[in-house]
């Protein structure tokens, strides 16, 4: 046992100076760094105090305000958590935050940390009632908010402090909510004593399939896990990372994390677009960009030619995560950017479990890859039974030091000798890479047969002209359910529905055809690029058989 904790560390420190984490600089500002980290523990608030006296002139944040350096986020973070003491926010109080990607969202995570709150991080696409529930069930006192989602706070956050994370305005327009530039800019700077309950970080997971529920992880014991991840996807120390993956989800907010450890510039923009994303990377020299698999396909869709009007020479990682990011997709873009796509599979209750690097993508377009160092993975049967063998569907399971703690209302996920479930099913190839094959709770028994979509759906996506295809199960008479293709077609293309069912039935089992295909404009995602499906089967129940056969014929 000592000595295998000996060997982590030691790997640990390895990777950790590999990545430049422990740069040469003064000795004055090393030992003060040291007493910082030890005073706020493993918080936002300890990176960005960290990182103030090592780099206090460097640039931490860039967004569509300008930039921040390190000592000006910790000038203004600790401004804001003062005021917020003063008006009665400590230890153990819940914080929503509903906001884009911009310094607001990170100056009102660190303020948190720094008093000793708890930050609710807020799905930028919820309506009132999930707000309004989520807020209730985190026992929220304030919320911190962007100017354009004032209707949705009015309608949901009652009885609780606001705060305006962000508004299009600077000067001369007044308003009754303090806005966190005014907080910032007030004379109580001071360095603030770090609360006996530290902060923590909840983040809710999508509610693709129920009610958005918070999630709970322990802070690390140390600098393990960060080095487990350094090791698969090459980020380095003070380099300069676009984060177009939303921050409220657990990949966005996982490269702050590491951003902030690592001392880098996290370029940052309240909305993607693919063109905005290029030109950014060029005029900022980016060197790691942060996606989910949907951001990609849009990328591509702007055209080749155009993406190589810029500048992209200092870009050495596209890191994906967050959702399926198809063979073909993976295939197309490294054809288009290089070899730099790295694909992390994981979820907001396992954290990550495997890292697919450019190598892996290449030698098995569509493979999550395998488990980093601490990690590991298995699957199981129906029985709980583990399943190693190539080629062989089991339920997979994940065991790291950042899988969570349970819902905070209470509740977790299964858990089969230590290893949880990720509520996924796949299997490995020979070489031990993992393919996702689909959620559990997507299955579709068809006549008896089970049916997982993402199969269906990797094969529909290579057809010539498809840009997006989901598919879905609805109820059947006969067979109890039939499969039904939702397909998007790139502009100008020209397919039919039998052409798709052609293609399906020449490659897959006669079962996994589907009976119904719909062709619309384009498939409903959450902000991370998950397919909403229940309004894909709202949609379906809308729209009755003759509609679906003429919107095959319009076609």
């Amino acid at each position: 046992m000592l000595r295998d904790t000996l060997a982590t560390k030691a790997y640990t420190a390895r990777k950790l100076a590999e990545s430049g984490m422990f740069a040469a600089e003064r000795p004055d500002r090393t030992a003060r760094a040291l007493l910082a980290l030890k005073r706020w523990g493993a918080t936002p608030a300890a990176g960005y105090s960290a990182a103030a006296i090592r780099f206090p002139d460097a640039t931490a944040i860039v967004d569509e305000r300008g930039s921040l350096t390190f000592a000006d986020v910790q000038r203004r973070t600790n401004a804001i958590a003062h005021a917020w003491s003063d008006a009665g926010l400590g230890p153990g109080d819940g914080v929503a935050i509903l906001c884009r990607n911009h310094r607001g969202l990170i100056e009102a995570a660190v303020a948190c940390s720094k008093i000793g709150a708890d930050a609710v991080l807020l799905n930028t696409s919820f309506a009132v009632p999930q707000i309004a529930a989520t807020c209730d069930r985190e026992q929220v006192r304030a919320i911190v908010y962007d100017e354009a989602f004032e209707a949705v706070v009015a309608g949901s956050a009652r009885g609780r402090r606001r705060f305006v994370g962000w508004t299009d305005w600077t000067e001369g327009r007044g308003g009754s909510v303090p806005r966190l530039d005014e907080l910032a800019e007030s004379a109580a700077t001071a360095e603030l004593v770090a609360p006996a309950r530290a902060g923590r970080i909840v983040i809710l997971t999508s509610g693709t399939t129920g009610a958005p529920r918070g999630a709970i992880r322990a802070r690390p014991d140390s600098l393990d896990p960060v080095a487990a991840l350094l090791s698969r996807i090459p980020l380095r120390a003070r380099e300069r990372t676009l984060i177009a993956a939303p921050v409220f989800h657990s990949w966005g907010l996982a490269h702050v994390l590491i951003g902030t450890a690592l001392a880098s510039t996290l370029v940052l923009q309240r909305h993607f677009d693919p063109e905005a994303t290029l030109r950014a990377i060029d005029e900022h020299g980016v060197t790691a960009l942060v996606v989910v698999p949907v951001m990609l396909q849009r990328m591509l869709e702007f055209g080749e030619r155009a993406i190589g009007r810029h500048d992209l020479g200092a870009l050495r990682v596209i890191a994906a995560s967050g959702s399926v990011l198809p063979g073909s997709l993976a295939t197309r873009v490294m054809d288009v950017f290089g070899d730099v796509l790295y694909n992390l599979y994981g979820s907001t209750e396992v954290a990550w479990a495997t890292v697919a690097t450019p190598a892996d993508l290449r030698a098995a377009p569509g493979t999550a890859g395998s488990a980093p160092r601490g990690t590991a993975v298995r699957l199981y049967d129906t029985d709980d039974r583990e399943v190693s063998a190539p080629g062989v569907r089991g339920r997979i399971h994940v065991r790291g030091e950042m899988v969570f703690e349970g819902y905070t209302g209470g509740g977790g996920k299964a858990v089969i000798d230590g290893f949880m479930s990720s509520g996924d099913v796949g299997h490995l190839d020979e070489a031990g890479r993992l393919f996702v094959d689909g959620r559990e709770d997507e299955m579709i028994v068809s006549g008896g047969e089970n049916v997982l979509p993402r199969e269906i759906e990797d094969l529909v996506a290579v057809l010539d002209g498809v840009a997006d295809v989901a598919v879905i199960g609805v109820e059947d008479e006969r067979f109890g359910q039939r499969l039904q293709a939702f397909v998007v077609l790139r502009d100008g293309a020209q397919l039919s529905a039998e052409d798709v069912r052609e293609h399906v039935r020449a490659n897959l089992a006669r079962f996994k055809v589907p009976r119904d295909v719909v062709f619309i404009c384009e498939l409903p995602r959450t902000e991370t690029g998950k397919v909403l499906r229940r309004e894909l089967a709202e949609l379906a129940e809308r729209a009755p058989v003759a509609d679906r056969l003429a919107l095959d014929r319009d076609a």
